[in-house]
């Protein structure tokens, strides 16, 4: 069963509208951005603030904390839009497998430890390749293909 830890009502109904609030004026918080992906099933926009990760001159989207609802959305589109202030650009997906996820989950966890670091199970970044490739089934990675 896909690991998946659900936002508190904090995080649901303060935090995430706040940091979209602010994404969406342009006010990126540490180069957050908002991410929509069109539901599976409903097919209507569903938007929800995320840190993509730039990392060896790509960027990818990793979901702290596991099969959220957009990741399973944008598994089935495969595409979606990334919004900071009034630039919207429409992105490609690929998910990153399991083996390939170690250096982007050490350096998502080291740039963003500060905000999802609970959802990790690490202590540090510096954590044995051993650790990250333990919890790499908890944590889905998409490059972006813009």
């Amino acid at each position: 069963m896909a690991k998946y830890q659900k936002p508190d009502a904090v995080t649901t109904y303060v935090m995430n509208p706040i940091i979209a609030g602010l994404t969406k004026l342009g006010l990126s918080v540490k180069g957050s951005a908002v991410l929509s992906v069109r539901g599976r099933k409903s097919g209507e926009w569903r938007s929800t603030p995320v840190n993509p990760l730039t990392f060896n001159g790509e960027r990818y989207l990793v979901a702290p904390r596991g099969d959220t609802q957009w990741v399973r959305n944008i598994r089935v589109s495969g595409s979606g839009r990334l919004q900071v202030g009034r630039k919207t650009t429409a992105i490609r997906v690929t998910e990153i497998p399991d083996s390939e996820k170690i250096p982007l989950l050490r350096a998502y966890f080291k740039e963003w430890k500060w905000e999802v670091g609970k959802f990790f199970d690490l202590k540090s970044a510096d954590a044995p390749d051993a650790e990250l490739a333990r919890i790499a089934p908890d944590h889905p990675v998409f490059r972006i293909d813009e």
